[in-house]
């Protein structure tokens, strides 16, 4: 599959990624690192997931995972944020119009793969109360389907992924916006991340430069 002139992504991003004050504290001192998901729902595929800028957000999740505990990968006690600074590398950006194409090649020729073998379509459903389309197995599938295809036919791997992600409900009547809206990355190539830091808090007798 093609890619785009453009997949190189410039600068550097920062991501923050919602744990356990245990897991923060080891990474920062070198002594671990953040480990792949590999969960089935985890929508860009499988990887080191961060927020884009959204240290708010990774931290409402890690909550939300102290709170299920069958959703978390490791006990989270003392939800904490860790900051990552971030080369994008070689990214799949799905806010990219040429990736978004891609994407729906991807999809076409994985349902045909599915339909050829009479195997079920994954689908993206919903989760406990909310009416968001939380658990993205399909899109995964497709992520998925799409990092094979490059892998059998010599294609370059992407380093990285990264999305737009809608959520919650809107935040007037008939906005374009909704509340729980975020960019998330998702990290195959941990040679993206070019280092750790604790989010500090704003001094709040100067301005944010």
């Amino acid at each position: 599959m093609s890619s785009s002139l453009y997949s190189t992504l410039p600068n550097l991003v920062l991501g923050f990624h919602g744990c356990d004050r245990s897991v923060a504290e080891k990474v920062i001192s070198g002594k671990d690192r953040l480990k792949k998901s590999s969960n089935s729902y985890d929508w860009l595929g499988g990887g080191i997931y961060f927020w884009e800028n959204n240290p708010s957000r990774a931290l409402h999740f890690a909550n939300i995972l102290k709170d299920n505990p069958k959703r978390a990968r490791v006990e989270i006690k003392h939800p904490a944020v860790i900051g990552a600074i971030i080369d994008l590398g070689y990214c799949f950006n799905l806010l990219d119009h040429e990736n978004i194409k891609i994407l729906k090649q991807g999809y076409d020729f994985l349902i045909s793969a599915l339909k050829k073998a009479n195997l079920p379509i994954p689908k993206n459903i919903s989760g406990g109360d909310s009416r968001d389309l939380l658990l993205k197995k399909l899109d995964r599938a497709v992520i998925d389907f799409i990092h094979t295809y490059n892998d059998e036919n010599n294609e370059r791997p992407y380093d990285s992924v990264r999305a737009a992600y809608i959520e919650g409900d809107e935040v007037y009547p008939t906005a374009g916006f909704n509340d729980k809206n975020h960019i998330q990355i998702c990290i195959r190539n941990p040679n993206c991340i070019k280092g750790h830091f604790l989010p500090l808090e704003r001094t709040k007798e100067y301005i944010v430069p």
